[in-house]
């Protein structure tokens, strides 16, 4: 049984949204998408820039996967930072697992936590500007420093 479906978001283009209740701590869906060096993924992300989406996750040992190529569902998950799931890697994949009870309806989120260099952060902020509009924003989608 289907458990989520994409459409559109109200925080910014697609998103995730729950078809059925789903459980604090259940595994949602695997992050896929080409496995693939940063280098790569950039001159490819350049060539799309114009969308306003990249779908690049990062793994701990350098390589990234790119959900724009060969990507599912998970791609269109969207930021907020007060997040109702969180990503988990294994092995070099990465599943998308609640935080908490979601219900019927609800959209699904991630705090991506993005990480960019500390000179370059203050010139990108608007670039990187949250939308989720929780109560504790942190006007952001780069993670605390």
């Amino acid at each position: 049984m289907k458990r989520v479906s994409v459409r559109r978001s109200p925080i910014h283009g697609k998103g995730v949204f729950a078809l059925l209740t789903l459980c604090a701590g259940e595994r949602i869906f695997e992050y896929k998408g080409l496995l693939t060096t940063w280098r790569e993924a950039a001159r490819h992300c350049a060539r799309r820039a114009d969308t306003g989406h990249t779908f690049l996750f990062g793994l701990s040992d350098g390589r990234v996967i790119d959900g724009g190529r060969g990507g599912n569902g998970a791609r269109w998950l969207n930021h907020a930072c007060t997040a109702n799931c969180e990503a988990v890697e294994e092995a070099g994949r990465v599943y998308i697992e609640t935080l908490r009870e979601i219900e019927p309806g609800e959209e699904l989120f991630i705090d991506y936590a993005l990480e960019i260099p500390p000179k370059e952060r203050s010139k990108s902020l608007s670039e990187y500007a949250c939308r989720c509009g929780a109560k504790h924003c942190r006007g952001t989608m780069l993670g605390p420093l």
